[in-house]
């Protein structure tokens, strides 16, 4: 039986979860000064990037034969969720390896993946490889405020275009079966508030002009394209919800006493909007929606995602035909997705790079944001061994 809890890659994964780089407020100090180190240990050079005060980056470098080639970007965010403590069977920052499970907010989202680069390169580096592409590891903050202010933010920059990247590797999803899931695109986020003006008055009366009507013919419109999605997805045990478009009432606001009829009510949705919704078409019908509600209703963008096309998957994108062949060799199945939600990718994809999301974590259950999140030793130990055969791959592709 493997000793884990004596596995300098697990004992390096462990130190890296015990780094508090928890939401809201977070202070990346002690984190990039781990990564530096990490670096070191891999006689890598590491550049710090600040784009935003507070909220660095950390690339490392590993050049290439052919430098001038496109580069290969490995990304991982440091950053991780809010945990409710008492929730928690072990403390959520210790790092606690437990029957060779390790229980840690973030081990899998997402600082496992993190170091399964770093493990991989350490292998490939002690056993004399050479990679023809060179290979940046990147460590991004924000990931889970959405991301703007982390790579959403460096992709725009000349330092990022330097790196002249031509490919990239992101977080997928832990998977509970034998098989991988890759995700080479995402639906787009649109979070939406609706308002309904209305006339205010004594809530004994009947009055014209009722801003609860108008919200209530609003709510009912996104309820009906929900229900239709719920029914695609009942339909067709083939589609996963990244297939469809999934919406969500998640706020309403209005009035001030239970007596007085509110002179406005709000109404905020969360919509993923599929990859075959036309995003025109689709304002469009919300728009209509408004008009038919009544009098003065309106609609306004928390965020709004653009399109972006989804990477190739097929033999017109070399990446993609290196990366999969790798997988084949290791006899590990495959099965490419829409991610349901957003990850840092999708900056990467709206520069005109291709990129995959992927988590090579399977035979363990999902458990993303829980209490409890977890992770077992082997999973985390076995996707080190596909990095180091999937990085040289992608990289002399």
């Amino acid at each position: 039986m493997p000793d884990y809890a004596n596995d300098p890659a697990v004992k390096n994964l462990q130190e890296y979860l015990r780094i508090r780089t928890v939401h809201p407020n977070i202070n990346y100090d002690e984190c990039i000064a781990y990564l530096k180190r990490q670096a070191t240990s891999l006689n890598l050079p590491a550049t710090v990037y600040e784009v935003i005060p507070k909220k660095p980056i950390l690339v490392m470098t590993w050049e290439g034969l052919e430098p001038n080639l496109p580069s290969i970007l490995l990304n991982s965010h440091m950053d991780v969720v809010p945990v409710f403590e008492k929730s928690w069977t072990y403390p959520p920052f210790e790092a606690r390896l437990v029957d060779d499970v390790i229980y840690a907010r973030g081990v899998q989202d997402m600082k496992s993946v993190g170091i399964q680069y770093i493990e991989a390169i350490r292998r490939l580096k002690s056993n004399g490889i050479k990679l023809k592409r060179t290979v940046h590891l990147s460590f991004v903050p924000d990931e889970e405020v959405g991301g703007a202010e982390g790579l959403g933010a460096f992709v725009k920059t000349e330092h990022f275009k330097k790196l002249n990247v031509g490919f990239a590797l992101d977080e997928g999803l832990t998977s509970p079966e034998d098989y991988f899931v890759v995700y080479n695109g995402e639906r787009s986020i649109w979070h939406l508030r609706v308002i309904c003006p209305g006339k205010s008055g004594h809530g004994s009366l009947l009055l014209p002009d009722n801003c609860g009507e108008k919200m209530r013919y609003i709510i009912d419109k996104f309820m009906d394209l929900r229900q239709e999605s719920k029914k695609k997805l009942e339909s067709n045990p083939e589609l996963t919800i990244g297939d469809v478009t999934s919406v969500n009432l998640t706020m309403i606001n209005g009035g001030i006493q239970n007596n007085v009829i509110p002179e406005k009510m709000t109404a905020s949705f969360d919509i993923r909007l599929a990859l075959s919704v036309n995003l025109v078409d689709f304002e469009n019908m919300i728009k209509q929606w408004c008009k038919e509600a009544g009098k003065d209703v309106t609609y306004e963008f928390e965020q709004k995602d653009n399109y972006v096309p989804p990477t190739r998957v097929d033999e017109t994108n070399a990446f993609w035909v290196a990366f999969k062949a790798a997988i084949d060799q290791l006899n590990i199945p495959l099965k490419v997705r829409t991610f349901p939600g957003g990850t840092d990718s999708r900056y990467v994809r709206a520069q005109g790079v291709p990129a995959l999301g992927v988590s090579p974590l399977r035979r363990a259950r999902p458990a993303l944001h829980e209490h409890n999140e977890s992770l077992p030793a082997a999973a985390f130990v076995e996707g080190i061994a596909v990095y180091e055969a999937v990085v040289p791959a992608i990289a002399n592709a």
